[in-house]
């Protein structure tokens, strides 16, 4: 019994070691996730670029959060120069390429329509790789996993990984809906406290202009 244990121990902590033994930036594709907000002059265009491996997949995802009329130019250009989105005046939009060709993908913003108001947008972009995939064939299997596979290993711990991504990449577009929210509901509320004001102004200029009239009438 005490054998066995110790067997058992044994066997377990040779699968410890192999999982330390994995170099995580190597096992799991290098992260080329971006996401930020940014400020888009009046009149002006800005572009950013996303280096991207081949074969590939990669998802574009933008918001308007604040500006008037909420809207940009959008568009997406392949290493190669060609343009595969082009969108005129847009809140928001969602775009994939799949699969991807290697280089520096092009992502611009165009402002150039709107002379007076600059605008807030909120970015993402989802870079998924292929590379490492391959790198978990290169790992020895032992010849005892206590029941469990380094096949078995990998495929749960890329799901964690995987759902841990997505995740985090839902908040983020949850928290842009909720700034673009606020930013809209700040604004309309200081339209409607101006233009209340403007109607009570209204109101008693009226109502002293007849309290006079009448006045002047007795």
């Amino acid at each position: 019994m005490e054998l066995s244990l110790t067997w058992l121990s044994f066997s377990l902590c040779v699968v410890l070691l192999l999982l330390l033994s994995v170099d995580f930036t190597i096992a799991f594709e290098k992260n080329l996730n971006t996401e930020f907000t940014f400020v888009l002059p009046a009149g002006r265009a800005e572009c950013f670029f996303q280096p991207v491996t081949k074969n590939s997949s990669m998802e574009v995802e933008y918001q308007v959060l604040a500006g008037s009329g909420l809207d940009v130019g959008f568009t997406l250009i392949s290493p190669h120069g060609q343009r595969l989105v082009s969108e005129f005046r847009k809140s928001d939009g969602f775009h994939m390429v799949d699969p991807t060709e290697e280089g520096d993908y092009r992502i611009c913003f165009d402002n150039s329509f709107s002379t007076l108001v600059e605008k807030m947008v909120f970015m993402e972009v989802i870079v998924d790789s292929q590379e490492g995939a391959d790198d978990w064939e290169n790992l020895a299997e032992p010849e005892d996993t206590l029941g469990y596979k380094l096949d078995d290993i990998k495929e749960v711990m890329e799901a964690v990984h995987r759902n841990l991504e997505r995740s985090g990449q839902t908040q983020a577009v949850l928290r842009a809906f909720e700034a673009r929210d606020r930013y809209l509901l700040e604004d309309n509320l200081w339209r409607v406290s101006f233009w209340s004001s403007v109607n009570l102004l209204l109101i008693l200029t009226v109502a002293f202009a007849q309290v006079y009239a009448v006045r002047r009438l007795f």
